[in-house]
């Protein structure tokens, strides 16, 4: 399937991420992030001796940062069930479909925000729906950017926070989210 990806010459290789999240979590939640894969996927170990897969994207950075978001939410239960336990409707989703889509990405893309930010990365709302860029509604990006201000006050998810201070120290980005200047203008690309 998957395997771990080698940077080339660029500043955001997903290669290095990969790296940052096994200095974060390989030996204390036996999880291995690797790219390759023709679509994003959570892969909980068979047995306790086994490694947990957290699949992104080919060798896309933001693919990365995105599943590395969803699986600093997933509680203990979530991260026992193939790609937590969540039902993917893939491009062409219908209006209800995209709403439903929208519901539980909230959350997952607001911690991804943080993540970009802690490597000057430009973040992007993500629709996921290619066939219909227009399903992203502004109700949708301000309820991801009023997430985000949420996040900022009352803290990221603990796993969420040892990955964006790793990010930090690593890219050189802020070391303390809590400082940054929040725009809803970011949340609008």
């Amino acid at each position: 399937m998957a395997t771990a990806l080698q940077c080339v010459t660029h500043k955001f290789c997903a290669g290095d991420l990969e790296r940052v999240f096994a200095g974060c979590f390989a030996r204390s939640h036996r999880t291995r992030l690797l790219g390759g894969a023709e679509e994003p996927l959570y892969q909980p170990a068979a047995d306790s001796g086994d490694w947990n897969l957290l699949y992104y994207r080919q060798d896309f950075f933001a693919s990365a940062l995105h599943e590395i978001s969803h699986w600093c939410i997933a509680g203990s239960e979530r991260r026992r069930q193939v790609d937590f336990g969540y039902w993917y409707n893939p491009d062409g989703r219908n209006p209800e479909q995209q709403r439903a889509f929208e519901q539980v990405e909230v959350f997952p893309q607001a911690l991804e925000y943080f993540f970009a930010r802690a490597c000057d990365y430009p973040f992007r709302v993500s629709v996921d729906n290619l066939d219909s860029p227009e399903n992203c509604s502004k109700a949708f990006r301000d309820s991801i950017y009023q997430r985000s201000i949420t996040l900022k006050s009352q803290g990221l998810p603990a796993r969420g926070e040892q990955f964006y201070r790793a990010l930090a120290l690593s890219y050189g980005g802020p070391e303390e989210y809590r400082g940054l200047q929040l725009s809803a203008d970011e949340f609008e690309r």
